[in-house]
């Protein structure tokens, strides 16, 4: 097992690859930082469910279906 974890020093920038500044850690810049934001405002971050989305309070339900069995 040579497996080498990397430190918080070593690991570079999630968006870009350059070494991280402390600054804006764990990004290198505040570019890279903010485009990471976005991405979570948008949405593109998401765990994988299988629940179904609960009704939003706005909608109204589905009405029952008038077929019969």
């Amino acid at each position: 097992m040579n497996d080498v974890l990397l430190t918080e020093a070593a690991r570079p920038c999630p968006i870009c690859g350059k070494p991280h500044q402390a600054k804006y850690r764990p990004f290198c810049s505040e570019r890279c930082a903010l485009v990471d934001l976005g991405r979570w405002l948008g949405g593109r971050y998401r765990v994988p469910s299988n629940e179904r989305p609960e009704e939003s309070p706005g909608e109204a339900p589905e009405p029952p279906s008038d077929e019969e069995e």
